[in-house]
């Protein structure tokens, strides 16, 4: 499966989103919300016109556990949205499946869909979470605060959210971000059953395997390949934690 990546380029994600208003004005409007909000496809098929019309932002509830997630909506989605719902039934869903259906677009077709679109314009990475992926990488170019990306995405920690939008982790920004109760946390963790102790042990027993193998023979290009991309971003890391001590 390929890894699906944020859309970087303004005049690729400009040319994707005129191709799919070609394809389809409902596949343009899809990908305006998703990439607008950062909500996931199939949130996005759920709405109905009343859920979003003339809205300033939307909550919806995300996963087995309902966690409650809030999305922001532009004022300039708002006039897209806005004209795409005139005059329509406020009870009819948003995206729907076909010319007067009463049920909504199915996932397995916007993705039929957006990949075809995405080989139109040389995007081969196309996937259920372009359009999120996009809204967090500009997001994070625009503001540089991963924290709130983290919290809206729900993940454990900002190091995932990093690597979902295919950015390096500024470790620095993470260290200064850093609350007493995170801290805190941390330390228990830490000290609870020589946790701390076990997993730098843990890295340095790795470090000093792959220091013996550096002299193997055997190992193809591809093992010093891999080896020197580790350490140039452990001595970045460790750059960092030695600049906020």
């Amino acid at each position: 499966m390929n890894w699906v990546a944020p859309i970087k380029d303004e005049k690729t994600l400009n040319a994707f989103r005129e191709k799919l208003r070609e394809t389809d004005e409902k596949y343009y409007i899809m990908f305006e919300i998703g990439v607008g909000t950062g909500m996931q496809l199939q949130e996005i098929l759920k709405l109905k016109n009343k859920d979003i019309a003339g809205k300033k932002e939307l909550t919806v509830k995300i996963g087995t556990k309902s966690i409650k997630t809030t999305f922001k909506i532009s004022p300039e989605l708002q006039k897209i949205i806005a004209n795409y719902t005139k005059d329509k039934d406020p009870n009819a869903y948003l995206i729907i499946g076909y010319k007067n259906s009463d049920t909504p677009l199915s996932r397995e077709q916007a993705y039929r869909v957006f990949r075809s679109v995405g080989r139109q314009v040389g995007l081969n990475s196309i996937g259920a979470q372009t359009m999120r992926k996009t809204f967090a990488w500009k997001y994070y170019q625009e503001t540089g605060d991963i924290y709130y990306l983290q919290k809206l995405f729900n993940h454990a920690s900002p190091s995932i959210t990093y690597r979902y939008i295919g950015e390096k982790s500024n470790v620095t920004t993470v260290f200064k971000k850093l609350t007493a109760e995170e801290n805190e946390r941390s330390r228990r963790v830490l000290y609870q059953d020589n946790s701390g102790k076990k997993r730098i042990g843990a890295l340095v027993d790795m470090l000093n395997g792959i220091s013996m193998e550096l002299d193997n023979p055997a190992n193809p290009d591809a093992f010093y390949g891999r080896v020197d991309s580790l350490l140039t971003e452990l001595e970045t890391i460790v750059k960092d934690y030695n600049t906020e001590k």
